[in-house]
């Protein structure tokens, strides 16, 4: 008994700072303190993750109705313009993906990005992106560009 009681007296932080030794009893109403604080303190936690649960389940409904309305097919828009090309991606909120896969194409088309950028209005995405091709790339690369983007757009709706 006196090993167990040891063994709990070493579990237990110790608050007072009297150098007395400590009655049995006095011992034993420490332990039951703290295990009685401990736990209120997991009830405390346990309705904060419930509320944080029920925060998380909301906003995944909210965004599921806001990815419903925002569900239109991809518009994109190719311009040459000597070297630089300019595409303009309009999406709606479902179409996250677009702007990177649009940016990897580029890449793989030999395109340097020089500026690229989004606006969101309500439920619609619209992207910006100014490339150069390259001086082997003029004429045909702009054009196969063009048509990559727009297979690629009309693919992901």
């Amino acid at each position: 008994m006196k090993d167990l009681c040891s063994k709990l007296h070493s579990l237990v932080p110790h608050h007072h700072t009297s150098r007395e030794a400590m009655s049995l009893a006095d011992h034993l109403g420490e332990a039951s303190n703290y295990i009685k604080n401990l736990e209120k303190h997991l009830e405390k936690m346990r309705q904060k993750k419930d509320r944080l649960t029920g925060i998380a389940k909301q906003n995944i409904a909210s965004m599921s109705c806001a990815a419903n309305v925002g569900l239109r097919p991809p518009q994109i828009e190719v311009h040459e313009m000597g070297s630089a090309v300019e595409v303009v991606l309009v999406t709606g909120l479902n179409y996250k993906f677009m702007f990177k896969e649009t940016i990897r194409l580029l890449h793989e088309e030999g395109a340097e990005i020089v500026n690229a950028g989004f606006s969101v209005v309500d439920d619609t995405v619209f992207h910006t992106i100014h490339s150069k091709v390259g001086e082997s790339e003029l004429g045909s690369g702009a054009a196969r560009i063009s048509e990559r983007l727009k297979k690629f757009a009309h693919d992901a709706s």
